[in-house]
């Protein structure tokens, strides 16, 4: 692919959509172009002080670069800089949101919902839990102690009770506790993740179902990160399989096409199952619903500005590639994950026996954690460290998680603690391609703190 092909996408449409506005008096804006070209050759030199996010290289956490067809559409959209919050603001970027979340509606088997894009996770997560605390006020929300700390942060923003519930040795939220909890019966939405931050464990959503049935609290389910996995879920394990096939029972769904939907930060997605709860947006504001009848998304949104541009960009991505269980999208997902899995393999095979991968299961979806085998947790969490440098050193990046040490210990261990591992996020579909290299590098870096440590 041509290093240029985004600008030169962007040129032939640029001209396009100026043509549109040619009936209107020309102008010319006051600019001083050498001062600019100094501005942004220095830009350019100070963003080279971060990680190559963009190359298969980077293996460390969860940023997968945006579809270059969704930053040209993004920096074609920006020429207009629409302003989704109401239809005065951005009437075709609107149309184009309101299409887009359709789509990602209709990954999760809904045709009737309410929902929009955000700015991100976290608000998109806000929101969700906002509705929660209207339609079940009074009552607690939970969510397993490996939920993004942002569902405890959000809660207390909202003055909303929140109690974390523990964690089984895969990483999900253990059903037993959350019935020992659910059985105070003051519990009014359990957050289910599908898809951790730490290492993609996948909550059983279809256990946590069931016990809704005698309990009767919402089900918010933050896929932030592993919603578009439902397109290839067949191909998942059991128990996650299970859990992605009743997604569309849940009452709120959130979903960051930011991460493995291509698209430039921020943007998120929130969905609700009940068109009714878009009634708690209402407001009477005068002064930004007054040229259209049509549906305003500021009118089901918390937010007010929002970047017209974000759905533009992810309208053009899903045209491209549309989000459909045998269409090149899934493909992609599927590389990563089985990217994931023959890491995961090799980790385990590896002689002369250096890692050690979770006890129980091999990776629910893309991301991969190891520890370094060694005497006791403190040596082995300085050996990750020393690794991870030493990686870094090669030009493969990691991440690092520090993770109970009982997950890596067969049931009965007398075990405690935390340990830190290595993390690997194999979200690129070139993972697939570059694993060898990815390999030969970690394994280098091993040699080289082993050598030292000689």
């Amino acid at each position: 692919m041509p290093k240029d092909i985004v600008l030169n996408l962007l040129s032939r449409s640029t001209e396009i959509l100026e043509e549109q506005f040619m009936a209107l008096p020309a102008f010319e804006p006051t600019v001083d172009a050498e001062a600019m070209t100094r501005v942004l050759e220095n830009v350019a030199r100070r963003m080279s002080d971060n990680y190559p996010y963009f190359h298969p290289l980077y293996a460390g956490q969860m940023l997968k670069p945006p579809h270059p067809v969704a930053r040209a559409a993004y920096a074609l959209a920006m020429k207009v800089n629409p302003n989704n919050h109401a239809r005065d603001g951005g009437r075709a970027s609107s149309d184009m949101e309101i299409e887009a979340v359709r789509e990602i509606a209709g990954v999760f088997g809904w045709t009737e919902y309410v929902g929009h894009l955000t700015s991100g996770g976290t608000f998109a997560n806000l929101e969700a839990l906002w509705v929660a605390g209207q339609v079940m006020p009074g009552k607690r929300i939970v969510g397993s102690e490996q939920a993004h700390y942002t569902h405890q942060r959000i809660s207390a923003v909202l003055k909303l009770d929140y109690a974390s519930i523990p964690a089984d040795n895969r990483g999900r939220m253990s059903i037993e506790a959350l019935e020992a909890e659910l059985r105070k019966g003051d519990v009014g939405t359990v957050v289910v993740t599908l898809g951790t931050t730490a290492i993609a464990a996948v909550d059983p959503l279809d256990e946590v179902l069931e016990l809704q049935k005698r309990y009767h609290f919402r089900v918010h389910v933050d896929a932030a990160y592993g919603g578009y996995f439902r397109l290839i879920a067949e191909s998942l394990a059991e128990p996650a399989r299970r859990a992605y096939e009743v997604l569309d029972r849940a009452d709120s769904i959130v979903v960051d096409p930011h991460k493995h939907g291509l698209q430039p930060y921020g943007c998120g997605c929130v969905l609700f199952r009940d068109p009714a709860v878009g009634k708690l947006y209402k407001h009477d504001s005068p002064y930004t619903y007054f040229t259209s009848k049509q549906l305003h998304l500021g009118e089901i949104s918390l937010e007010c500005s929002r970047a017209g541009a974000s759905a533009v960009a992810l309208w053009a991505t899903q045209q491209l590639l549309p989000l459909i269980p045998d269409g090149e999208f899934a493909r992609r997902l599927a590389c990563g994950r089985s990217a994931a899995l023959e890491l995961d393999r090799r980790l385990r095979n590896d002689d002369p026996g250096r890692f050690q991968t979770l006890q129980y299961g091999l990776p629910e979806l893309d991301i991969v954690v190891w520890k370094l085998k060694a005497e006791t947790p403190e040596r082995s969490s300085e050996l990750a460290q020393r690794i991870f440098d030493a990686c870094a050193e090669r030009d493969l990046h990691l991440a690092l998680v520090q993770l109970p040490q009982a997950w890596f210990e067969p049931v009965g261990s007398v075990t405690h603690g935390l340990v830190t591992c290595l993390r690997s996020v194999l979200m690129k579909p070139e993972h697939v391609a570059w694993l060898d290299g990815i390999w030969e590098r970690l394994i280098s870096a091993c040699e080289q703190v082993e050598g030292r440590n000689a």
